[in-house]
């Protein structure tokens, strides 16, 4: 017999339409393959295909859904005797020869003329779904009117995920059978999920306690599955619930209901299951949103108090500015490190005027400039007499420091016979003047930078152990520029407008031809160098905008073949290539005789070899 549908209630109830191999569209619009008049129903809101004879309905996301066998679908394949329901109106779609035949009236197929004195023909299985079209009882509507309220009242006054999602699965439990239940967010195939499990005594229950498979079903499929079979870890059948958590917009997660042994979830548990799920999805992203917005208002606050003068925008900067945010209300030592001209003093300064030492001295000490017989000196002081020359007492720049903050730069430089001293003062907060016996104390909070490997200078007795296990309590790597070049604008228009007002030079910014040549630059002295660059573009520019013609030869050299720089210094760069090729070809591969030929130093010439990045192109034997 022919494939069919039959409406059995609403308001074209009596209609037959037989169903052919191909699709049929099901909606309000006239145009349709079969239009329902009815409000409830939208314009396009759903489509029968087949294909090898099977049939499957889905949906076009109408607004008040389709449901098969009281079940709201996505898409579904239909199976003999199945009832769908769209608004008000029901049908049942039949696939199978019929045992007995009933009358039922007349009825008319979709697209032709009514067929007078056609019957229906309905099986016992197919009149069996008349049941599947009743009321509930007025227990069952009292229990679920009660748990909408409940949800309206006391979902909506939690703004916590994890206590929304606890009083969520509370209330799962007083309107279906299930013994366990469980919150699953997180819908992408790489997005870490969460899982609130709770069980109906109370208890919590174990994550590891559902089906993964069962929950990616409910999530790609975006299908609700009903008394779906799975393994309770205890070697029992039991049946699930899997409900998607959507909103319209987006997939939060699912509900993943269990039922007890020999129990099963029925089509009413199904139907508010749903409907509560709804309101617990919009509840579950609004709380989301929020806590989302809290942590980015404390985020910000945090930024808003913390007093730095670092510049940029990219993860690298960020990540360090949120580590001195984390850093600086503490007394520990930090130890910086990272390449020279990356900002490590720069850092200390933002370490310091954040924390509540920011009102006392900072004091910034260069063991690299320092020789070794002052150095004692100036960080202890001294005695009258303690040394030639040493006429009156002087205070060191610990005690100067004292309640302040002490940056010791480039620590790793420092000899070692202070090591140990400094250790001292790491250990107990106390020293002596050179030349005193009378120990000081201090409070100091010491913050040491290196661009050094302190570890490998560990290795090799540059250094001692136990100071950098004293100074590496808290440790803050800074990147160096090349790793986040898309600073570099941010910084050469601060620095740009830096020196043009103390240069009285007014600038509109920099030219594309010279934005491109900085931010391809490598950078090896790092922000120092950009800052150097900046300026002497300033000082020896003539126009308002910064050009190639005032960078450093450096960048003009390097510039790589893709960036988009100004003809003239491709032409020139091209140039120097062939004459720089030609003079060590002539000198035999001997750099010091290509640099007489060139009338320049050999180091320079080893520079331009470099920064044009020609060493394959001669591959010579690079003597001096």
């Amino acid at each position: 017999m022919e494939p069919r549908l039959v409406v059995v209630s609403g308001t074209r109830k009596g209609t037959v339409i037989g169903l052919n191999d191909g699709e049929m569209t099901v909606g309000r619009d006239a145009s349709n393959g079969f239009c329902i008049s009815e409000d409830a129903v939208s314009r396009e809101h759903c489509i029968i295909k087949s294909s090898a004879g099977i049939y499957r309905i889905l949906d076009f996301n109408s607004r008040n859904g389709t449901f098969v066998n009281g079940i709201p679908v996505r898409e579904k394949v239909l199976q003999h005797g199945n009832t769908i329901r769209l608004g008000s109106t029901v049908l049942v779609f039949l696939n199978e020869e019929n045992e007995t035949k009933a009358s039922t009236g007349p009825t008319e197929q979709v697209g032709d003329e009514p067929v007078p004195g056609r019957t229906l023909i309905l099986s016992p299985s197919d009149r069996r779904l008349g049941a599947d079209i009743e009321l509930p009882n007025l227990g069952t509507m009292v229990r679920d009117l009660n748990v909408f309220l409940k949800i309206s009242t006391r979902i909506n006054t939690i703004n916590k995920t994890d206590l929304l999602q606890r009083e969520f699965l509370e209330l799962m439990f007083e309107v279906t059978p299930a013994a366990r239940g469980f919150v699953v967010l997180g819908a992408g195939a790489e997005e870490a999920r969460t899982v609130t499990a709770l069980r109906r005594n109370g208890a919590k229950g174990q994550p590891d306690e559902l089906n993964s498979q069962l929950v990616n079903r409910a999530l790609w499929g975006q299908e609700t599955l009903v008394n779906e079979s799975e393994s309770d870890g205890f070697g029992e059948a039991a049946l699930v619930l899997c409900v998607p958590l959507s909103t319209s917009n987006k997939t939060l997660g699912v509900l993943y209901l269990v039922a007890p042994p020999k129990g099963r979830f029925e089509e009413n548990h199904v139907n508010v299951v749903n409907a509560v799920a709804g309101i617990f999805t919009v509840a579950l992203a609004n709380a989301t949103l929020l806590e989302s917005l809290e942590g980015e208002n404390s985020r910000l606050r945090n930024e808003i108090e913390l007093e730095h003068s670092l510049i940029g925008e990219s993860a690298a900067m960020n990540k360090v500015l949120q580590f001195v945010a984390r850093v600086a209300p503490s007394d520990s030592t930090v130890l910086i490190t990272g390449e020279s001209g990356t900002g490590k003093e720069v850092v200390a300064r933002a370490i310091h005027q954040s924390s509540q030492r920011k009102r006392c001295p900072f004091v910034a000490i260069n063991c690299a400039a320092i020789t070794e017989s002052l150095l004692e000196s100036e960080l202890f002081g001294h005695e009258r007499g303690a040394f030639t020359g040493a006429t009156e007492m002087k205070k060191g720049r610990l005690e100067v420091a004292n309640t302040g903050t002490v940056f010791l730069d480039e620590i790793g430089e420092m000899p070692l016979s202070l090591q140990a001293k400094l250790l001292r003062v790491l250990q107990n907060r106390e020293f002596e003047r050179v030349g005193s016996t009378r120990p000081l104390k201090v409070d100091v909070r010491f913050l040491a930078a290196t661009n050094r490997n302190l570890q490998e200078a560990i290795k090799t007795g540059g250094f001692r152990p136990d100071l950098y296990y004293r100074l590496n309590v808290v440790s803050l790597p800074l990147p160096p520029l090349r790793e986040h070049p898309e600073d570099i604008p941010l910084l050469a228009m601060y620095f740009a407008a830096q020196y043009s007002a103390k240069c009285k030079r007014p600038l509109k910014g920099f030219s594309a031809e010279a934005r491109t040549l900085l931010t391809s630059y490598p950078w090896p002295g790092n922000v120092r160098e950009l800052e150097n660059a900046v300026e002497r573009a300033v000082v020896l520019g003539i126009g308002d905008t910064i050009v190639p013609e005032d960078l450093p030869e450096s960048l003009l050299e390097s510039e790589a073949e893709e960036t988009s720089g100004s003809e003239y210094h491709k032409s020139l760069n091209a140039l120097k290539k062939q004459m720089i090729v030609e003079a060590v070809q002539r000198s035999g591969g001997v750099i010091t005789e290509a640099a007489k030929l060139l009338g320049i130093h050999p180091k320079y010439l080893h520079r331009l070899i470099r920064n044009l990045n020609i060493k394959k192109l001669i591959a010579c034997d690079a003597r001096a």
